[in-house]
């Protein structure tokens, strides 16, 4: 009886968790992972808006004249309302990144879909207007029931992960990383907050004076920054 059930419980989790987690690693299936386009690119901000360092990003993004994807999370866009409206004003693409930094194998599919993803998205439509349909579950990772939304949600993933939550890997890594890795096509995850489980708090000051000398670098590689709704 023990056993059964132990067995039961293991087939769950992997139906529900590991299953769609492979897929769409490996397979790509059901979401967005990089773009097709050449000479295109597109840099990704999650776990925002921050008081500090979203600001400096936006400078530094106008400055460059990149337009970018922000995935927000709905908890930090109900605190600092100006920056999301911000980031519209100026041609970024608001996405969903959950409520709060939650993993979506830790919740009933209910509570991702009431409590996270409409929450969020209510938010987001009241400050700017508009409903983002764009999603990236945290940490990419995918229940089986996050399938069902991709009538209304584009999901999207990564081709570029730069470790960029780590104050080490930005001091001594990131600049070299994000330049060698990316492609045409490429899709950069990065944070503008250091607040989230696991990561280093003034790691974001460290990723944008990185970021700031790859985006020079870029220019020199005829390489167009763009939102993902504008990448093939």
């Amino acid at each position: 009886m023990l056993l059964h059930l132990t067995i039961g419980i293991i087939s769950i989790f992997i139906l529900y968790m590991v299953v769609p987690s492979l897929i769409t690693r490996l397979a790509g299936y059901g979401v967005m992972r990089r773009g097709t386009s050449p000479k295109e690119v597109a840099f990704t901000f999650d776990d925002g808006p921050h008081p500090e360092y979203t600001p400096r990003l936006l400078d530094l993004l106008a400055l460059h004249n990149v337009k970018a994807t922000f995935f927000v999370l709905g908890s930090q866009a109900e605190r600092y309302p100006e920056l999301i409206k911000r980031m519209d004003r100026e041609g970024h693409q608001i996405g969903i990144h959950n409520y709060i930094h939650t993993s979506n194998w830790l919740m009933l599919p209910g509570t991702i879909r009431n409590g996270h993803l409409e929450r969020t998205a209510d938010i987001v439509e009241s400050i700017v207007g508009t409903r983002p349909d764009y999603y990236r579950p945290p940490w990419g990772l995918i229940n089986m029931f996050d399938f069902f939304r991709l009538k209304q949600y584009r999901i999207v993933l990564w081709s570029l992960m730069a470790h960029d939550w780590s104050r080490e890997k930005c001091q001594t890594s990131l600049r070299s990383t994000l330049l060698n890795r990316i492609r045409d096509g490429s899709i950069i995850v990065l944070h503008d907050s250091g607040d989230t489980l696991g990561a280093d708090g003034n790691a974001p000051h460290y990723m944008l004076l990185a970021l700031e000398e790859v985006l020079n670098q870029l220019k020199t590689r005829n390489l167009k920054c763009v939102r993902l709704d504008e990448m093939a």
